[in-house]
């Protein structure tokens, strides 16, 4: 049976490092996401480096500001592709919750490589659909000079991150791929349910495997959505 795995370490870190840089519901709409990410990045870092908080209050802070600035719904639909279809309404609503947990548990367990990290906002470009990529770089720690991009649409007259690109690896590209091996099986969504569930259980009671995935700079392009 095909199986879903983890990111790498570093795609990981990365990657929280980006949702927590565009969460802050506070900013104005009106801002460019560079803007957004300026002003939000120096609270995400603080909130990381807070010796006073606990690892389950970062968590908790964390998850809260993904929840916030990612757009999970349109992340959902990108990640399984043309297969979306297929749920029936009841499966659509499980995947989405399970997959949810999945992204936020994950984060969690990359708490401890942020120390003495920073993000440093490049710039912004303009993609199709009017979606925008703010380009960032991690500063200091063990992925220093490790590029991110940002994928952003607006929505509701504010803008959310729709993708996560980490040296060239973009975050819906991987789990897309490796969920169309599970879909394409004869019990495909039943099968992806089931792993993201016991995914999330054993993680939840301490028992998830470290991660693991494909090397950094081995990925695909951005997705074109």
């Amino acid at each position: 049976m095909v199986t879903v795995k983890s990111m790498s370490p570093i795609s990981w870190s990365a990657a929280l490092l980006a949702a927590m840089a565009f969460s802050s519901p506070a900013v104005a709409a009106e801002r460019k996401p560079r803007e957004v990410v300026e002003v939000t990045v120096a609270a995400v870092i603080g909130v990381l480096g807070n010796d006073a908080l606990s690892k389950a209050e970062k968590r908790a802070g964390i998850e809260k500001i993904a929840y916030a600035r990612f757009d999970f719904r349109t992340f959902t639909r990108l990640v399984t592709a043309k297969y979306w279809k297929r749920f029936s309404t009841e499966q659509k609503k499980a995947f989405f919750a399970e997959f949810k947990v999945f992204l936020a548990q994950e984060y969690g367990t990359r708490l401890d490589d942020y120390e003495n990290q920073s993000v440093e906002v490049l710039d912004e470009r303009v993609e199709p659909r009017g979606d925008v990529t703010v380009r960032t770089r991690i500063v200091g720690g063990d992925f220093d000079d490790a590029s991110v991009d940002y994928r952003m649409r607006k929505k509701d007259d504010d803008w959310f991150v729709i993708d996560v690109v980490i040296e060239g690896v973009s975050l819906v590209s991987n789990w897309r791929d490796q969920f169309r091996e599970v879909l394409r099986g004869k019990n495909g969504v039943e099968d992806l349910l089931a792993q993201l569930r016991t995914k999330n259980k054993n993680r939840e009671e301490g028992r998830g495997p470290p991660a693991s995935g494909p090397p950094a700079r081995e990925g695909r392009p951005a997705s074109k959505s």
